[in-house]
């Protein structure tokens, strides 16, 4: 879309090197230098090519028109008034059917362009709308699956609670299925707004070494609890520009995946190693794998291959190491375990 200055701009330069080729038509440029020459004649005429060509291609078949009808009215009184021969009144009048000729040719082709352009233009569009509502449809679907079985789970223990029959041992038992299926339902909802909803990436100078460990530390009763051993080897002192709050929480994402993925008396490997302009973060595990139709839309929201996962936690590391301008790479095979390869730049120079 031409804007309003943008547009008076090219009309006024038109108009002025329509002007100009006037003056030169009428010898009131050339002829003063170089005096009435033959050669002088043949530049006039071809040089009135030059604004028509210009409006064409910036206005399409219309302003080609437009300007080949003011330059065929301005040299109108120099054809019919000049004492030139028969053979040049009919050369002349040849030219300003060149003019015309012109205008729609670079028009004609200037406009198909510009509609070819539009439809492409309409169709991704309509294109990028139609992904935009699958995406829509797919969250919702997936939000509603996510809280369809903890509210079933809920409203029998409220029915359950409620009875008079109910003992209460069983009443204290529901009480605890109750709140757990809330605090279900409370981490689907965080999770979906975290991804629908990121915060914005807030880049400073972290030690990633220590984010690492401590967050490491913060999970080592979780692991212990399903007799998982997490193992680490850190350099230390990897400093990198980074949002620590994102960083943080891609980590427990990865490991708390490795960990439900793990079986009892499994080890989950950590390693951070640093390189020239990046780092690198490794977690591996030696669970149950992914297998490889799996691992192609491992990325995918709401994708899982668990009955209690949201499937979001995935997308949540790849939106945040998208930020980052980092990448990831997943190698895994079923019953072997999984490799989750993080590298993230430095960005702020080279190791030192």
């Amino acid at each position: 879309m031409i804007s309003i200055d943008d547009r008076r701009y090219k009309i006024v330069t038109i108009a002025a090197i329509t002007l100009l080729t006037t003056a030169i038509h009428y010898g009131y440029v050339l002829e003063p230098i170089f005096g009435d020459a033959h050669w002088i004649h043949a530049v006039h005429s071809r040089f009135c090519y030059i604004p028509i060509v210009i409006a064409a291609a910036w206005f399409g078949l219309r302003g080609g028109l437009w300007t080949a009808t003011a330059i065929t009215l301005t040299v109108l009184p120099y054809v019919f008034g000049s004492t030139s021969s028969e053979h040049n009144f009919a050369g002349e009048l040849v030219e300003i059917v060149f003019y015309f000729a012109l205008a729609l040719l670079i028009g004609a082709l200037v406009d198909r362009e510009w509609r070819a352009r539009r439809r492409q233009q309409e169709m991704q569009l309509q294109l990028e709308r139609s992904q935009k509502l699958s995406l829509v449809g797919q969250v919702a679907a997936g939000v509603a699956h996510e809280l369809k079985n903890p509210l079933a789970s809920i409203k029998g223990a409220v029915e359950i609670i409620s009875d008079e029959n109910t003992t209460d041992n069983e009443r204290s038992e529901f009480r605890d299925i109750l709140f757990r299926e809330i605090k279900r339902m409370d981490g689907t909802v965080t999770e979906f707004l975290e991804f629908a909803r990121p915060k914005p990436t807030r880049m400073e100078r972290l030690d990633l070494s220590q984010l690492v460990q401590s967050s490491l530390r913060q999970l080592e009763a979780q692991a212990a609890k399903e007799s998982i051993r997490i193992s680490e080897e850190v350099e230390a002192g990897e400093l990198i520009e980074g949002d620590r709050e994102k960083l943080h929480q891609l980590i427990l994402n990865i490991v708390l995946n490795a960990i439900q993925a793990s079986r009892a008396g499994g080890t989950i490997e950590v390693g951070l190693r640093g390189r020239t302009h990046e780092v690198e973060l490794t977690f591996r595990d030696n669970g149950q794998g992914i297998s490889s139709g799996d691992l192609e839309r491992i990325f995918e929201p709401f994708y899982t291959t668990r009955a209690s996962g949201s499937g979001l936690g995935l997308a949540i590391v790849k939106s945040i190491i998208d930020a980052h301008g980092g990448t990831i790479d997943i190698q895994s095979e079923v019953d072997a375990g999984t490799m989750v390869t993080v590298r993230l730049p430095r960005q702020g120079g080279v190791r030192s």
